[in-house]
């Protein structure tokens, strides 16, 4: 018999219980010092690791300390300074429309209104709930990557194909207080248990609340 509704709504109230007891901090992995070093971060890990992102940003914030900086930066040489993290041109491109909107239309800070963030260049609602939701604490959404894709389908929490209607089902199951914090949780709990190709389902402490257990 299919789970309604409220029975999975009761079952991701369990799975929350136990994030919280095997992850009790959860943070976002993408280090930043404020809202727009985490919005560059963010653009830049676009089909890229955090770690590499990281690394990246690290001499990158020093030598870009402002959204001013971002805006006047010489193309070529900024897309040579992020090279490294894969599709430099159009996130180079990206970055500089993205400084220069924030520049001009918010004094160089970046808005913590979703409506805003989504006109900005380069910018879409995942990275809008990554900014809203780590640098103001504001829930504006789910964070879907593809980890929180590939463990919404396991768990049973979305057969949805995109990432928009993801979010839509897991908004509709997770309560508001926990949007940001289950993002984390699933991202985490991707890289560490739940793996793309061999997730290691006898270590899993979410094994008894997983129907697709032992997926490969």
């Amino acid at each position: 018999m299919a789970e309604s509704l409220d029975q999975k709504r009761e079952r991701v109230k369990k799975i929350i219980r136990l994030f919280k007891k095997h992850i009790p901090n959860p943070e976002c992995a993408l280090e930043h010092k404020n809202a727009e070093e985490l919005l560059i971060a963010t653009i830049l890990s676009a089909q890229c690791t955090d770690a590499r992102v990281n690394i990246v940003t690290k001499t990158l914030f020093k030598k870009y300390p402002s959204m001013k900086a971002f805006a006047a930066a010489k193309l070529p040489e900024l897309e040579q300074d992020i090279r490294s993290t894969g599709f430099y041109k159009n996130k180079a491109k990206s970055i500089k429309a993205c400084a220069t909107d924030i520049v001009q239309k918010y004094g160089g800070k970046v808005p913590p209104v979703l409506e805003q963030l989504v006109e900005l260049a380069g910018v879409g609602r995942k990275t809008a709930n990554v900014v809203l939701g780590n640098a103001f604490h504001i829930a504006s959404g789910v964070v879907v990557d593809t980890h929180v894709t590939r463990l919404s389908f396991r768990l049973g929490l979305s057969k949805a194909k995109t990432a928009e209607k993801i979010e839509q089902d897991l908004i509709e199951l997770v309560p508001k207080e926990h949007w940001v914090n289950f993002a984390h949780w699933l991202i985490l709990h991707g890289r560490q248990t739940c793996m793309a190709r061999k997730p290691i389902c006898g270590d899993c402490f979410l094994s008894d609340l997983c129907p697709k257990l032992g997926v490969k």
